[in-house]
């Protein structure tokens, strides 16, 4: 997980979304491919063990020459089924396209159908080596141990263990029916009344297991905003989706668990608070709408310290070129000119965002336009205006702030005199990521990138881009990235003067933007979080 965890929009939910008898809270929700993977792989080595123990005693009588086993079909087959069944739930599972709800109601139905499976191959056993029922099965302890293993909302796992219970007495109906065995009410009884007390403990396992859940989520309450989904995590906190007590709009919540603060070992608290704090005063200072809009700050009452911003629908930049490869150069000057107008009014500000870089420029769809770019995380946000840089700077001691593959050389060296054109560098280095779908210079260690940034000179970016970069661009690009401030652009109005002077071939318009987001993301299909 990359630091600062940007966020997305989820697809928006049908109508019924908050009556779906399945709805779980999201803790609970999250765990339920792997609890039903798990389930699956133990019952299904479970099953193997029998037939493999037949498969080993004949193939030992082969080889001696004694007599051969006598294999009972119906204990083999109910094995085979089961492992089946097994398989099929497991290959569900792993299934990205299956939702965790419905991978829910897969589960519950698993539950029920290894419950006939088992309940047919313990009483035909009994019945037929000791003549009776046996006092207890398998089936009871699956119905106690699934809403332990498996979450459920009470009614659901209710529906499902009363479901399972009754295969016991099914179980020696279908026996009845083959003509096996002849069946009293008082074997149906015998049959019924440990399962029913299963029941009974399953509902009430699941109520504690589901209410101590619930309880836990309504504890996330940032102020009028309640906690829906966790989007990302990172070196800066948490990010979650959100929803307001009383407005329908989403929201996107940047926390900083109390536990966070104490566990960090790099940092005091007071170090982690007050970056924390700067981010949300930085950011709520401004008013670009090409910057992430700020709603709210505050501290919860666990000491969480929290902010909440816009729910973005899209993608960052990294993702963007990872996803469908480096842009062209049209495109790629449409976003840098956006950022642009963002660092333009934070450096007018005094502000200097420090971590400008490929995971920290959003682009989306922004009510009718596409290819709207907002600037994210002013974590490392420094203000040039501040008299006390020691005190406000709000960086750990004798480390730099920064992401090595996009920082500028007075950055890495740590000199006081970096100033907004350090922001220019490091937008140049995001131009060329777009551009190429590479970083200006290739390192396996971050010292060692840090150490090209000082002194290594770049490759012109036209040397690896796929389509045509224009010459101004090229240019433009690699004065960006100069190892001297006083060579870079002036300033970010500058630099966006100078982008927008470039001439295109075919310039990257509205209705182009609307065509790649129309084919590559649709309205209404889920975003992913790329980090």
């Amino acid at each position: 997980m990359k630091p600062n965890a940007t966020i997305v929009r989820r697809s928006a939910a049908g109508p019924n979304r908050r009556t779906h008898p399945l709805t779980l809270p999201h803790d609970l929700l999250q765990k339920v491919r792997s609890r039903v993977k798990l389930v699956a792989i133990l019952l299904m080595i479970g099953f193997i063990v029998d037939p493999a123990i037949h498969l080993v005693v004949w193939a030992t009588s082969q080889m001696t020459g004694g007599a051969s086993p006598t294999v009972e079909a119906l204990p083999l087959a109910t094995n085979l089924v089961a492992i089946a069944i097994s398989l099929v739930v497991w290959a569900i599972a792993r299934s990205p396209r299956v939702s965790q709800t419905r991978l829910l109601e897969v589960g519950l139905t698993f539950e029920v159908l290894i419950c006939l499976v088992v309940s047919l191959d313990t009483h035909e056993y009994f019945l037929t080596q000791a003549g009776e029922l046996p006092h207890l099965t398998w089936v009871i302890a699956i119905i106690i141990l699934f809403p332990l293993i498996i979450p459920s909302p009470p009614r659901s796992m209710l529906l499902a263990a009363i479901a399972a219970a009754l295969t016991s007495p099914l179980s020696l109906f279908i026996l009845q029916v083959l003509g096996k065995y002849s069946l009293t009410k008082d074997d149906y009884l015998q049959a019924s009344i440990n399962p029913a007390l299963a029941v009974v403990l399953a509902y009430f396992a699941s109520r504690v297991v589901y209410g101590l859940s619930v309880d836990v989520v309504r504890a996330r309450q940032m102020g009028s905003y309640h906690l829906v989904d966790l989007l990302g995590r990172g070196g800066m906190g948490e990010v979650w989706k959100a929803e307001h007590a009383m407005l329908a709009r989403p929201a996107a919540i940047k926390l900083i668990p109390a536990e966070m603060l104490s566990s960090n070992e790099k940092e005091s608290p007071e170090v982690v608070l007050r970056r924390f704090e700067a981010e949300a005063q930085a950011t709520a200072s401004l008013r670009s709408p090409n910057t992430i809009d700020l709603y709210d700050f505050g501290r919860a009452d666990d000491g969480a310290f929290y902010y909440v911003m816009e729910l973005l629908d899209g993608m960052d930049l990294e993702a963007l070129v990872e996803r469908y490869g480096p842009l062209p150069s049209e495109r790629a000057v449409h976003l840098l000119r956006q950022v642009c107008r963002s660092l333009a009014e934070a450096h007018d500000k005094g502000l200097v965002h420090r971590d400008i870089k490929p995971a920290n420029v959003f682009v989306c769809r922004y009510g009718l336009e596409s290819d709207f770019v907002k600037v994210l995380d002013f974590g490392l946000v420094k203000s040039k205006r501040d008299t006390n840089q020691t005190d406000l700077k709000a960086t750990a001691q004798n480390v730099v702030g920064g992401t090595p593959a996009f920082m500028a050389p007075e950055q890495a060296l740590g000199r006081e005199d970096a100033d907004r054109r350090s922001d220019l560098y490091s937008l140049g280095c995001v131009a060329y990521w777009l551009l190429t779908g590479r970083m200006v210079f290739e390192a396996e260690t971050a010292i060692e990138m840090i150490t090209h940034h000082i002194q290594s000179t770049p490759a012109h970016p036209s040397m690896y881009a796929e389509t045509a970069v224009p010459k101004g661009l090229d240019q433009l690009v690699l004065r960006c990235l100069e190892k001297g401030p006083a060579d870079r652009p002036a300033s970010a109005q500058a630099l966006e003067r100078e982008l927008a002077a470039i001439e295109f071939p075919d310039d990257w318009t509205q209705e182009r933007a609307l065509r790649w987001w129309d084919v590559h993301q649709p309205v209404g299909r889920p975003g992913t979080a790329s980090r």
